[in-house]
């Protein structure tokens, strides 16, 4: 582990929520000065290696975030050792990490949402199945987690 933090997004096939996550996270910790290592991964197989879903990158390239070079990967019993958070996007993704992490993981695992207050156990909208206004509100979503995350990160660093 290195002294930047480093945060892995998680969803279930890695091209919608996670992807987003990644990025929203990214630009908010660059805007912050927070220096951060940042990936994203999924819980299942049938998108590895694709990039996100052209509705994920079109949403955020609304923002200004280009994320095409990214590929679908899977979550590692690794990655538990290797990140400092690991979060999920939903209860499921949730469960199946909780799942998966090894006994010698040093990794926090939360929810996206857990860090806003208020919306504590909330699911970022899974927007695979519905119309494109479902990415804008995957996207909302990631942004206010995203930045709620970087604040605690902050708050973390200047306690150090």
């Amino acid at each position: 582990m290195s002294e930047k933090p480093a945060i892995l997004f998680v969803c279930l096939g890695n091209i919608c929520r996670s992807p987003l996550a990644e990025a929203a996270f990214r630009a908010a910790a660059e805007r912050e000065g927070l220096d951060v290592h940042a990936e994203s991964a999924g819980l299942g197989k049938w998108h590895l290696g694709y990039p996100p879903d052209p509705r994920a990158q079109a949403v955020a390239r609304r923002s200004g975030i280009e994320m095409g070079d990214k590929r679908a990967r899977l979550v590692t019993t690794d990655d538990f050792r290797r990140f400092d958070h690991v979060i999920g996007l939903d209860a499921d993704n949730l469960a199946g990490l909780r799942r998966l992490a090894p006994a010698d993981a040093h990794a926090t695992v939360s929810l996206l949402l857990d860090h806003v207050p208020g919306r504590e156990g909330q699911s970022v909208t899974d927007p695979y199945y519905e119309d494109d206004s479902a990415f804008d509100d995957a996207w909302n979503d990631a942004c206010e987690g995203a930045e709620a995350l970087v604040a605690r990160l902050r708050g973390e660093a200047a306690q150090r």
